[in-house]
């Protein structure tokens, strides 16, 4: 499943890199994959920050369906409590 966050960002469970479903960052030009904890530029001009972050901010403005909000949460739970 893959959840389109913007022109350059996915969630998806189908790249190699995500293991028993768990959902990844896909940076969709350079193919780069990000987990949650992971330190990801989502632009250039904004400093890092983790990937779990970047998502939830991603997904306020994504228009995402039923399955692509239930990636954005399932990724969300995985990282460090705030």
């Amino acid at each position: 499943m893959k959840a389109t966050l913007s022109p350059e960002w996915e969630l998806s469970t189908e790249h190699a890199a995500s293991s028993y479903s768990q959902p990844i960052l896909v940076h969709r030009s350079t193919g780069r994959t990000f987990g949650p904890r992971d330190l990801v530029v989502l632009y250039p001009g904004h400093g890092p920050a983790a990937a779990a972050e970047g998502v939830r901010r991603l997904a306020k403005t994504a228009k995402l369906d039923a399955d692509g909000a239930a990636l954005v949460a399932q990724f969300v739970e995985t990282s460090p409590a705030r």
